[in-house]
């Protein structure tokens, strides 16, 4: 099988890592000239994402790259402890959280794909007639190459030409009314214990921060409300004052530089993901959030592969492909709608939040987070 991979990030090149466990000839194109540079922010891989990698085959290479993480905290602007439940996990679950840079996780897939035998284009795009995004794409080295695929994969993000070449008419993203500012910071006091992931519910945003092992504190601010048309342009300062009465965020911002900042998007749900060549895969089919996006590319990129190697028929293949992993994420969208809800609640909402996130998170954490992280995505041929 001849495959092709638009786009080269954690769902491309997991996917290329996943078909040449298949067999499959894959070459995966991708827009920008190094797409594992030093851009962007941490992220977080729970467990069925780390059981992804496991059944990729580098997930001792991936966890080398971040540091673990044990619980995760969750606090009231005024510092009320409101939660505390392990990360990413089940309670007796041996394996950890990982914490790292999404750079990096992209560098040690990219690097495990072409030792796999992937062939890796950088700086190609895909683009329709004019530069648009059309069904029949312009002539081109990607147009070319798709033509002549058996398969093609679009894993190329939330504003997918893949995903437009196959619904012209599809949903596009839309702005969430959330905006994202992440960054590093040096030399602060009594930033929490190690390998804790926490989050303070604040007046106007949630903010995130992970001690990390060399000392410095890794830090990610969700901020409510408009952006300007160019996106968001924050430096530490302007976001310190946004917490101004959060006494932990306002400390560590004090010593901050920010690195990253990224507009926040909800995609109505994707009517046609696959038509038995064409198949979408991580952000492009369901963006999801809650932390789950890595992880649940990496699900993809196995579950693609798995499906495509139980049988010959490619395209009942790509069906059964579709209906398991639409389930999945469909459930997932729903929590993170909640999650995204809770962080652009008004002083009443947030009263209120405050007040019962303790007995839910003590009384219902294990039980409504289970299905998520127990996840068994199962082994490819070596």
């Amino acid at each position: 099988m001849k495959a092709v991979v638009i786009g080269a990030g954690v769902a491309g090149a997991a996917s290329a890592i996943a078909l040449r466990r298949i067999g499959a000839e894959v070459t995966v194109y991708e827009a920008y000239p190094d797409p594992a540079g030093r851009v962007g922010a941490f992220l977080g891989l729970a467990v069925n994402g780390l059981r992804a990698l496991e059944s990729l085959g580098c997930l001792d290479e991936v966890r080398a790259a971040g540091f673990e993480v044990d619980r995760q905290l969750m606090w009231s602007g005024r510092g009320k402890l409101l939660g505390d439940v392990p990360r990413g996990r089940a309670a007796d679950d041996p394996l950890r959280a990982v914490t790292l840079m999404r750079a990096d996780l992209v560098a040690a897939l990219r690097a495990a794909a072409v030792r796999a035998g992937a062939r890796i284009v950088l700086g190609e795009r895909l683009s329709g007639p004019d530069g648009g995004t059309e069904r029949s794409p312009a002539a081109g080295p990607v147009a070319a190459a798709m033509a002549g695929a058996d398969l093609v994969v679009g894993a190329d993000g939330l504003r997918s030409t893949v995903r437009q070449v196959l619904d012209p008419g599809g949903p596009e993203p839309s702005y969430a009314g959330l905006y994202g500012v992440a960054g590093v910071a040096e030399g602060v006091p009594e930033a929490g214990p190690g390998r804790t992931f926490n989050l303070t519910f604040g007046r106007r945003g949630t903010f995130l921060h992970l001690p990390a092992p060399d000392g410095t504190v890794w830090w990610s601010a969700q901020l409510v409300g408009p952006v300007p048309p160019g996106g968001p342009a924050l430096g530490a300062a302007e976001v310190a004052e946004v917490f101004a009465i959060e006494e932990v965020p306002r400390r560590i911002l004090g010593a901050a530089r920010v690195e990253a900042a990224t507009l926040f998007h909800v995609l109505p749900p994707v009517p046609r993901r696959q038509d038995g060549r064409h198949v979408l895969v991580g952000d492009a089919a369901h963006p999801v959030g809650a932390g789950q996006g890595a992880s649940m590319a990496l699900e993809d990129a196995v579950a693609l592969a798995r499906a495509l190697h139980a049988g010959p028929d490619r395209a009942a293949a790509l069906a059964a492909f579709d209906r398991e992993r639409t389930a999945r994420a469909g459930k997932l969208a729903r929590t993170a709608a909640a999650n995204r809800d809770a962080k652009t609640a008004g002083p009443f909402a947030a009263r209120m939040r405050d007040a019962v996130m303790p007995l839910v998170f003590a009384r219902g954490y294990a039980r409504t987070t289970g299905w998520l992280h127990d996840y068994r995505p199962g082994a490819l041929p070596r």
